[in-house]
């Protein structure tokens, strides 16, 4: 409530500070103008502020092609590979230069949001993160143009940016085995953890009571505010689960977006810039989601950019500015109210039901035809053109050249020059992020036990095949001290993949100041630490008792403290590889390659006197030389050892020195006792070299590259096409006899006269339950689906939506039978009969929510193995061949068809996963989000393919989070779940969702739905789906019991109890299949073989690296054993 007296205030809205519920009783509406008020009072002027700005931004890469008249990629093959390294030294070599951003302008104001509009693509990525000072440059892109924050350079702020600027990412990286609450906890504690001194040494310019009411405010918001951000989020059912990944299962897709999400959102930042932060949530989340952000943004003075990829038009509606991209070129930025004013001022009419924001989506592309009333602008640059001689584009740039606002640059002095790189100090940060380390290493309790295990087992077979050495036998000796140094060495480099796998979430949080590199490197060492220990004391106790070695304490100690070290020093080692290889392809070889040099030159394999003058440096710093060393001293200088005559030999007579020195010298060991403390100093030394490397490694060379360049040209009919290749989805059908493509991306017709080479089926489920225990009481259970019941006709598309984490996948993955732990009761039924899993498998086709592909195949081949393996063997191979074709034609994948997987777009991923499951040839498809990551239009395009893919005669059931209206009326019916896994509705939707509207609005207390208003949005919106912001203001309508005494709910059970939808029908066999797998064990083997070789063959850098290792390793051990004799005879060995 601006400008109403804070007596008024606080009369209105008394909010406890208590807890961060009493805090968000109100909503977050409420809370931020409770708080931004007081401390706006306390200020004693309107809270700092940050004005971006942007003049002439342009991004380009410069891409080295094998022609300039051919710009179609080589696939990575190892000749490829070398060709171009041959090609980018030559002075030949053909450069051509793709942008990515050109010469955009404009200015992102306070108190503002601005949501940026493009299809994928366009470079609204590009810029956000340049805007953020997060885009990674390299040395074949260039930046140009300058951004300002309040008339500072990116290069001024450079250090301090991101305690500025919130930067939320597209892809969601976190640490999977940390909860929701630990993950957000974490972010809070590295912002601060609270109101910081500075903050409240300004709060002191109101009166004394104003003042108190503010520090009391914000000290109680910042202390809270993790809980206020899982309420926020509506992430509370869900805060005590671990985040997961594509290896371990935790929340869904959609919470652990808005994971993503929070994580950003600690500290005082000024501005947020935020990346398509609505993939995978359903449209009432995203509209509580950016309401939020707009509350933040009026209440506090932040400014807000947001990209999003299908706002409906509620969420468009709480824009106050667009900014719309489309090929790196700006069509439009200005006020939201006037975008269509515009536009249409040009030679567009936007329908009366088509949605702005889709409407804008269309246009540069060629779905803008059907918008033109006059001559127009075509290409993306020709409306760049335009719009650069439109009065909007020159207040632009009046504000763009502006003086800054007096209070700006007063909020420079104050507060932004002022703020420090990082919220909490070396040691305090250091030991947050220990903490965190350590907590990760408790919840790994399986791989701490396994590497006991392994120490344990290993010990004892040391132990007894060694049991009780003679000590006369040095070569028994340093043998034993060779191999446990070498066994513990070994089983570090295992740590390599999971460091690799943890980098982009290191490069994540470093970028945005959580803490210093050092402070990662030295928490992630505190990590090694316990388990060190532990595996050191279990095999070295094992070990040196049972061997025989000094029976002396000190002696011991020593002994543990150099197997330590050496544990430590090979690990900080295997750190710092993995921290400066680009992939494990890489890493691997490179870290047994080290491994094995420092081990073979240890003076034990090949003895110090004989090791060639020129690899003696190899053994000089080998921990493992260092390590024999040590062991060998603190054995054979024991003072039982220091004397002449042992075991009846003289030694002193016979070699001129005791029998421990004379030990020693048999492998070049000098016998002082010094050597062992040398040798503990330089294995604590290295690994702190090591550490400091690593750290060195992961601050300046970061392997994140900026999103995918795609080549093209940038003037007309090329780009046109390069676009429509690259954004644009065909429509999709299932592989057919003929088709006839009128116009291309618009209409598909399909004649079908081949016979039909699947069954259809009628897909049932009656009161499924699906339960799990419960990670908080493990003898209990939780139940994610609580009776759900329903069918799916052929020729139909069943919705399964509701909000997320609501068990929509859940159920998905039950019935389909992917769900391989938890307890599952109900039954499913295939045309009336019981289910099998043979029958599911050979019958149901499955696109997951993730897009996971072998990355080395192409596209072409990735459809001719689904269709060969999966389609029947009674099928020819012209015929699999054909349908390969033809789901090639229908998804508009021919022009990248023999193009590899990886490094695609996630559009082309998402037609290859339906393409995939389409060759296949699948009575019944399930679809998981096939929209969630795609623009608005390409959303569209999808799913009128997958209307048409139904019409055939298939059943598709299909999770959808935020449809559009259009897209919406896809569907024939539909399946809602509330939070907990319970049923609001099932049943068919009819005209523009009649059906659904009728149900609804018959329900007393229930808003009516308005015109022109989203009934997708609307239904979510009344059984209270979104994140909860103002679930205060929320009735419970029952709806499950509602439901369950409803007409609908009578005519599913109906339904469910004709034959052949749940009970057996005599006219409609149950499915049946003689193998369990459609293709010969022959042919899969010819298949997977090929898919092998190819994936090997393609993957360049792990070939190359593996040439040149043994490249590496024949040219050394060559070098090592040049003139060696072998004299031994055969008599001499017999």
């Amino acid at each position: 409530m601006p400008g109403m007296p804070l007596s008024d205030v606080q009369a209105e809205r008394q909010i406890a500070f208590n807890s961060g519920e009493t805090l968000m009783a109100r909503g977050a509406a409420e809370l931020h103008e409770h708080v931004a008020s007081r401390m706006t009072a306390a200020l004693g002027k309107p809270l700092p502020q940050v004005e971006v700005r942007f003049e002439n931004v342009s991004i380009s890469a410069n891409i080295v092609v094998k022609d300039v008249t051919q710009l179609q990629a080589e696939l990575p093959t190892i000749a490829n590979v070398i060709k171009q390294s041959a090609r980018k030294a030559s002075a030949k070599r053909h450069v051509v230069k793709k942008n990515i951003l050109h010469n955009v302008s404009g200015v992102f104001k306070p108190g503002t949001m601005t949501l940026i509009l493009g299809q994928p693509g366009s470079g609204k990525s590009s810029l956000i993160k340049l805007l953020s000072g997060r885009f990674p440059a390299g040395s074949n892109v260039t930046v140009e143009g300058e951004v300002t924050f309040n008339g500072l350079s990116r290069k001024t702020l450079r250090k301090h940016l991101p305690q500025l600027v919130a930067y939320v990412p597209q892809n969601d990286k976190h640490l999977p085995t940390l909860t929701v609450k630990e993950t957000l906890a974490f972010a809070h504690a590295c912002n601060g953890g609270g109101l910081s001194k500075r903050d409240e040494r300004n709060l002191v310019h109101g009166t004394p009571q104003e003042n108190q009411a503010a520090l009391e405010a914000a000290r109680a918001m910042y202390n809270h505010h993790p809980d206020i951000v899982i309420r926020q989020l509506g992430l509370e059912n869900c805060q005590d689960t671990v985040v997961g990944d594509a290896m371990l299962r935790g929340v869904s897709g959609g919470e652990r977006k808005r994971v993503t999400t929070g994580e950003m959102a600690f500290g005082n930042k000024f501005v947020l810039m935020m990346d398509e932060i609505s993939t995978g949530l359903d449209s009432a989340a995203t509209f509580d989601i950016i309401s939020t952000q707009r509350s933040l943004a009026k209440s506090f003075g932040k400014t807000v950019a947001i990209s999003l990829l299908q706002p409906s038009p509620e969420v468009y509606a709480l824009f106050d500015e667009v900014m719309l991209l489309n090929d790196g070129y700006v069509m439009y930025h200005g006020p939201r109210s006037e975008a269509i004013g515009y536009f249409e001022d040009i030679g567009f009419k936007c329908p009366p039901n088509r949605d702005e924001a889709d409407f804008l989506l269309d246009l540069g592309t060629d779905k803008q035809r059907q918008y033109e009333v006059s001559p127009v602008p075509r290409f993306a640059n020709q409306f760049a053109d335009e719009f650069e001689k439109s009065k909007i584009q020159k207040l632009n740039m009046e504000n763009l050249y502006a003086l800054l606002a007096p209070q700006l640059t007063d909020d420079n002095n104050n507060y932004v020059e002022r703020i420090p790189e990082f919220q909490q100090g070396f040691l305090e940060g250091t030991s947050t992020v220990v903490a965190r380390e350590l907590k990760v290493l408790a919840q790994d309790s399986a791989a701490v036990k396994s590497r006991a295990f392994m120490a344990l087992v290993i010990g004892l077979l040391y132990g007894t095949a060694f049991y009780q050495f003679d000590e006369v036998n040095s070569q028994v000796v340093m043998g034993l001290a060779y191999t446990t140094l070498d066994t513990l060495s070994v089983a570090k480099s295992a740590m390599i993949p999971a460091i690799l796998a943890t980098r982009d979430v290191i490069y994540k949080q470093r970028g945005a100041n959580f803490y210093r590199t050092s402070s990662f490197v030295i928490a992630s060492s505190a990590k090694q630490i316990p388990v060190v220990l532990m595996e050191t004391l279990l095999f070295g106790t094992i070990v040196y008792w049972l061997c025989g070695f000094v029976a002396s304490a000190q002696s011991y100690i020593l002994y543990q403290v150099v197997l330590f070290l050496v544990n430590m020093a090979y690990a900080a080692w295997f750190f710092f590889i993995a921290s400066v290889c680009p992939n494990i392809n890489v890493a691997n070889p490179i870290s047994l390659l080290s491994l094995l040099f420092l081990a073979t030159f240890s003076g034990f394999v090949i003895t110090k006197d004989t090791i060639p003058v020129y690899l003696s440096w190899i053994y000089w710093i080998s921990p493992h030389a260092w390590g024999i060393h040590a062991v060998a001293v603190n054995q054979y200088r024991d003072a039982r050892f220091n004397t002449c005559v042992y075991n009846g030999v003289d030694y002193c007579s016979e070699y001129g020195m005791q029998m421990g020195e004379y030990m020693l010298s048999v492998y070049g060991v000098p016998a002082e006792k010094y050597w062992l403390w040398y040798g503990i100093v330089f294995l604590a030394g290295a690994y702190v070299l090591f550490m400091v490397l690593s750290c060195l490694a992961l601050e300046y060379w970061r392997y994140e590259t900026p999103e995918t360049v795609s080549l093209g040209g940038d003037d007309g009919e090329l780009t046109k096409n390069t676009a429509s290749m690259r954004d644009n989805y065909a429509l999709l059908a299932t592989p057919k006899a003929v088709a006839t493509i009128d116009e291309p991306h618009e209409i598909v017709s399909v004649t079908r006269t081949a016979e039909k080479s699947f069954v259809p089926v009628t897909l049932a489920f009656k009161d499924l339950w699906y339960s799990v225990p419960d990670p908080a009481h493990p003898k209990s259970t939780i139940d994610l689906l609580k009776g759900v019941s329903g069918f799916a006709l052929p020729g139909t598309i069943t919705a399964l939506m509701g909000s997320s984490g609501a068990g929509k996948t859940t159920l998905m993955d039950v019935i389909a039978g992917r769900k391989t732990g938890g307890q599952i009761r109900g039954d499913i039924f295939l045309n009336g009969h019981p289910a099998t899993k043979l029958a599911i498998r050979r019958a149901t086709g499955y696109c997951e929510q993730m897009d996971i592909h072998s990355d080395a195949s192409t596209f072409r081949e990735a459809l001719t193995f689904s269709a060969f393996l999966r389609q029947d063997a009674d099928v020819s191979d012209s015929q699999k061949y054909d349908s390969v074709n033809e789901c090639l034609d229908l998804l508009e994948l021919n022009p990248i068809a023999d193009q590899i997987i990886r490094g695609s777009s996630t559009e082309q991923m998402k037609r290859l996963t339906i393409g995939v499951e389409l060759a296949a040839h699948p009575s019944v498809l399930f679809l998981d989000e096939p929209t969630s990551g795609l623009d608005a239009r390409s959303a569209k395009l999808i799913m009128d393919g997958v209307r048409k893919v139904a019409d055939t005669g298939r059943t598709i059931v299909c999770t959808i989070h935020q449809p559009s209206a259009v897209v919406f009326g896809v569907f024939d019916s539909l399946l809602l779940l509330k939070r907990g896994g319970e049923m609001v509705f099932f049943g068919d939707l009819g005209d523009e969702a009649s059906n659904l509207v009728n149900y609804f609005e018959s329900i007393d207390g229930v808003a009516k739905l308005e015109n022109d208003y989203n009934p997708a949005t609307w239904m979510l919106e009344v059984i209270g789906a979104g994140v909860g912001n103002d679930s205060g203001d929320k009735t419970d309508f029952f709806f499950v019991g509602l439901f369950k005494a409803s007409e609908q709910a009578r005519e599913m059970e109906a339904n469910l109890d004709r034959e052949g939808v749940g009970r057996p029908s005599r006219a409609v066999p149950a499915l049946e299949f003689k193998r369990k797998r459609a293709a010969s064990n022959w042919r899969q083997a010819v298949f997977l073989t090929k898919r092998w070789f190819d994936l090997y063959w393609r993957t360049a850098t792990f070939n190359l690296t593996r040439f040149i290792v043994s490249l590496i390793l024949g040219l050394v051990f060559g070098m090592a054993y040049v003139g060696a004799e072998y004299r031994a005879s055969i008599q001499e060995w017999a």
